[in-house]
Parts: structure tokens; C-alpha cells; sequence
């Protein structure tokens, strides 16, 4: 094993035990905002903040808070990276450590989801995201497989060579995926909340952000080879 793999390692690791410690931070949060807002329990389809000065303040509070977390996210990414690919790596690895141990976490705290069919209200930036609990931790273990790819790559100096066409793939599937959980995510007060979520778009984009990822993983840059003396 090169020097280079086994620091690669030892930062990979830190990187888990970060985003498993922030995954409770995160989970602790919701438990106590349950505590709070949902007295009889967390359930669909739900009222949202009532239009008052108050609530409009505690929406905003929690938005602040989601933003707040991507900046910490973004910046952890950057501390344990060393290279442009390694940092979207790290992010892509701490986000998706970290959301997969919130509900690892909520599991332990509140036995909740009982199924991963239990619908959640994802993120709220710039609308409300919903969908069942599966779907989003799908995301994460495509990104977790995605960033030990590439960070892996990146501990062999075999970095990935990216074209237009795999940014497209990205782009076309993230605009997939997002759509198919907001459209969800702005009726989750209506009682037919769940007819609005489309797991064939989620499908699309899934598989089409996948095929990006594992055709740009197959291309490797071009080595110069020393002639033989």
C-alpha cells in the first residue's frame, strides 16, 4: 500500500466519523422540532407554518439552518481534500455518510421511519422537498459509491478525465430528481400529497446520473510512457 492510499485513509475515515457525528447533530435537532410541532406524532399529509409573524420566523430559522449545514459540508469538504476532484468528492462523501446516519440515527432515537416507504420532508431550499425515506438514501449510496471511486483514483494520481457530455448526464439527472421530490414537497398539506411524487422520474434521473458517473469512472487520462533507453 503507497504512502499516498494510506493517507488517503486516514482522511477517508476522519471524514466518516464526522459525518456520523453530524448525522446525530441533525437528528437530535428533528427530535426536538417533533417534540415541539408534532405532539401526536409525524405524519402525512402535514400542516405546514402557519402565515403568521412567528411562523415565518421559525421558517426561516430553519431554512437558515439547512443553509447553514451545507456551508459546513462545503467546508469540511475542503479541509480533508487536496484536489478540485477530491473536494466534490468529499462532499458528495460527507453528505451522503451524513444523511444516511440521520435516519440511522432517528432509528435509534424515535424508532422512526418504520418502513423506508415513511414519507420525510427532505430539504425546504427553495421549496419544500418530500418523498419516502428510500429514495433520498438511494441518492446518498450512489454518492458514497461515487466518491470512494474517485477518491480512490485520486490516491493513484488517475484522476477523472470529465467531458461536456458527463456534466450534461449530471446536470439532466439532478434537475430529474429534484423535480420529482419538490413537486411532492409543495402539496404535503393536500390529502393526495403522495400521487405528486413520480418514482419513473426519480428512475430517469437515477439512471441517467448513474451512466454519467460510471462511463466518466471507464475513461483514463493518458499516460506518458518513458522510451526505453
Amino acid at each position: 500500500m503507497t504512502d499516498d492510499i494510506k493517507q488517503m485513509l486516514r482522511r477517508f475515515l476522519a471524514a466518516i466519523v464526522f459525518s456520523i457525528a453530524f448525522g446525530y447533530i441533525e437528528s437530535a435537532v428533528v427530535v426536538d422540532l417533533r417534540a415541539i410541532f408534532h405532539p401526536n406524532g409525524f405524519h402525512f399529509p402535514m400542516h405546514v407554518f402557519a402565515l403568521t409573524p412567528e411562523g415565518r420566523h421559525l421558517l426561516l430559522t430553519e431554512i437558515g439552518r439547512e443553509a447553514a449545514t451545507l456551508v459546513l459540508i462545503l467546508t469540511a469538504a475542503w479541509l480533508f481534500s487536496r484536489k478540485r476532484q477530491e473536494f466534490v468528492a468529499y462532499f458528495m462523501l460527507i453528505f451522503a455518510v451524513w444523511d444516511i446516519f440521520y435516519y440511522v440515527w432517528l432509528k435509534v432515537l424515535l424508532d422512526w421511519p418504520a418502513t423506508l416507504l415513511d414519507w420525510d420532508v427532505l430539504f425546504l431550499i427553495p421549496v419544500a422537498w418530500a418523498s419516502p425515506v428510500l429514495y433520498p438514501i438511494l441518492v446518498s449510496m450512489a454518492m458514497f459509491a461515487f466518491a470512494v471511486a474517485i477518491l480512490y483514483r485520486s490516491a493513484q494520481n488517475r484522476p477523472l478525465v470529465v467531458t461536456l457530455g458527463d456534466w450534461l448526464g449530471w446536470l439532466v439527472a439532478a434537475a430529474a430528481i429534484v423535480v420529482s421530490f419538490c413537486l411532492a414537497g409543495m402539496r404535503i398539506d393536500q390529502p393526495d400529497y403522495a400521487s405528486y411524487f413520480h418514482p419513473a422520474v426519480f428512475a430517469v434521473g437515477y439512471a441517467i446520473g448513474a451512466a454519467a458517473s460510471v462511463r466518466s469512472l471507464r475513461r483514463f487520462p493518458v499516460q506518458a510512457f518513458a522510451e526505453p533507453s
